[in-house]
């Protein structure tokens, strides 16, 4: 069997967590209870060593189709022997206490001899579980943790392993439903597979249908859109950056991190998406979670936390695993979460300002707003780790000064607008004062472009964000001459890198795949600039990356037509829907328009 491909998963999920389904049938990764807790499946970082479900036929056979059901996240996966034809439905019912996971094998013809593999492993691979046999299947147990795997299918034990051989006929449709639970707890009820099946496929088409998608690009538009919301853990509205860690930036090498937490720079691209899309519930659920994860001191605000608004995310490498491709080391938890990081304060600002707009920003919301903009009035000058999360020394990035310029701004368009107290004329100082220093300081008028840091002449993709952010008009001679500087010395085939790692000292060895969100950026800047055509052939270029059911990780390898880093990833997919709604209607809206684009 070759070694599995990024792209070669498929997400499933219960909003509370998810799991990873490979294109050979097996279950590689499942995070139980939720997103960021102890892996159940852990094969997807240890092909050797680590858990996994597998279930596929036996002998020969491949892989002919796998597709979503119509907007819904339940999966089918097809497969061609030389006896029939079988199907297996792969799902994760949204739910009420307990988890679960439902696996229907059917027959679509002929007769389909098939393998039931099973390897539970807990706390990353590292602990076996003590597995008894029950009336319904097998129950297993690890400190916190058990696991009931029921099915009609008698399952048996083999090197610490639970196995079935079983046959589909035609007409047949067996399933098996692997339910997690509390160890200290009595048993649940056992879940009925066909009652799981339908509720979960009418959850889904209940939820898509309340979109404002359309167009040529509707149904890109709408499976980014439930992939956000499977990210999404309903207990707090946080939404996860991605649900796995350690899928590598570059194969072999150590860029490999923990996604698995909340992001304050993603609240505004999660607002933005989910409203411009019509979903106001999850944007006020997210709004929510966002106020109560920054209130408290607004000098320990943080860059991510936990789903439940955790702090504390401390790193540590699992050396017992030989990770993803050979690439180490494996990482739990995120140090970044400690870095300073000043452009955070503009995207929770504008976050707040957006909200405000268009469901209400919250009782408490203003005087969050004003207590971290008078923080950041004292601190903006300082250098930080930029919104790249570097390693390497702090510089004074051009895009940190313009989103603390946004933040200040936001602060004055919302005392005026809604008529809130606060010394609106010491903000539209201090903002044309930070404006003169991002444009004396972070501007090069010899080369027509702005640049990474200040004093450097290293350029970076998050400078595309400019016009979108309002900084400048779109169409402004130094933004467009920094949109033809990052196509002619910033791009791999012409798709957008974040930043050159060597020339930028980031701390690490090794570089990185072209960052799928920054490529969408230059379609954004592209439609600003008045280069629609271009624009819509990089979109489409985009939209090809992803993999057989849509979904994209957060970078891709143009060398080895390969994606990279964890999937699948909320930045990539936030891009994708604004550039789409940009795309529809012929304009880049920045965040200043507050106008969510709906059905024409």
């Amino acid at each position: 069997m070759s070694a599995p491909r990024i792209e070669d998963y498929a997400m499933i999920g219960d909003l509370h967590t998810a799991a990873m389904v490979s294109v050979t049938g097996s279950i590689d990764w499942l995070c139980l209870p939720r997103f960021d807790s102890a892996a159940c499946f852990a094969a997807l970082l240890d092909t050797e060593a680590a858990g996994r479900w597998r279930i596929a036929p036996a002998g020969s056979g491949r892989c002919t189709r796998r597709r979503y059901r119509g907007d819904t996240l339940v999966l089918e996966t097809e497969w061609e022997t030389a006896d029939g034809v079988v199907r297996i439905i792969d799902f994760m019912p949204v739910r009420d206490r307990a988890a679960d996971l439902v696996r229907i094998v059917e027959s679509v013809s002929g007769t389909v001899a098939m393998q039931f593999e099973l390897i539970l492993r807990f706390d990353y691979g590292h602990v076996v579980p003590w597995v008894t046999k029950t009336d319904r299947g097998v129950r297993a147990v690890a400190g916190p943790d058990a696991v009931l795997i029921s099915s009609d299918v008698p399952l048996g034990g083999r090197d610490f392993r639970t196995v079935a051989d079983f046959t589909v006929n035609p007409g047949d449709r067996v399933a098996f439903a692997l339910t997690w639970y509390p160890s200290h707890e009595e048993e649940p009820e056992p879940t009925d597979p066909e009652t799981a099946l339908a509720s979960t496929e009418l959850f889904w088409t209940r939820w898509s249908s309340q979109s404002n998608a359309y167009g040529a690009h509707r149904d890109a538009i709408q499976r980014s859109l439930i992939t956000l919301k499977a990210l999404t853990y309903l207990p707090t509205g946080g939404i996860v950056a991605a649900p796995t860690t350690s899928l590598p930036e570059q194969p072999g090498g150590p860029r490999n991190w923990d996604y698995r937490f909340c992001w304050l720079r993603d609240a505004t691209l999660a607002l933005q998406s989910l409203l411009t899309a019509g979903y106001t519930d999850e944007a006020s659920s997210w709004r929510n979670w966002l106020v109560r994860a920054v209130a408290g001191d607004p000098a320990d605000l943080r860059i991510m936390y936990g789903l439940d608004g955790r702090r504390r995310l401390p790193e540590q490498a699992l050396d017992w695993l030989a990770g993803f491709d050979h690439s180490t080391p494996v990482r739990v938890g995120n140090a970044a979460a400690e870095q300073l990081q000043l452009d955070v304060w503009g995207e929770v600002l504008d976050g707040l300002s957006l909200t405000r707009t268009t469901i209400g920003a919250g009782e408490d919301a203003w005087d969050v707003q004003r207590a971290l903009v008078s923080h950041l009035a004292e601190h903006w000058q300082e250098p930080d780790n930029g919104l790249w999360e570097m390693r390497g020394p702090r510089r004074h990035f051009t895009h940190s000064k313009v989103m603390a310029w946004v933040a200040v701004d936001r602060m004055i368009d919302g005392a005026h607008q809604f008529n809130l107290p606060g010394p609106v004329r010491q903000w539209e100082r201090l903002r044309a004062k930070i404006r003169r220093d991002i444009l004396e300081n972070g501007y090069d008028p010899k080369r027509n472009t702005f640049v990474q840091a200040y004093g450097s002449n290293d350029l970076d993709a998050s400078l595309l964000l400019i016009p979108r952010v309002g900084f400048l008009p779109p169409d402004d001679p130094r933004v467009v001459g920094t949109i033809e500087a990052i196509e002619k010395d910033l791009t791999d085939d012409g798709l957008v890198l974040r930043y050159r790692p060597q020339a930028s000292d980031d701390g690490l060895p090794g570089g990185e795949g072209v960052f799928l969100a920054c490529s969408f950026w230059l379609v954004d800047a592209l439609i600003g600039a008045g280069r629609r055509d271009d624009a819509e052939a990089l979109f489409q270029r985009l939209l090809d990356l992803r993999n057989d059911v849509g979904l994209l990780s957060e970078e891709w390898d143009p060398h080895t037509a390969r994606q990279l880093g964890n999937m699948p990833q909320a930045y990539s997919h936030f891009a994708l829907v604004r550039s789409a709604f940009h795309l529809l209607s012929g304009t880049t809206t920045t965040t200043q328009d507050r106008i969510p684009i709906g059905k024409e």
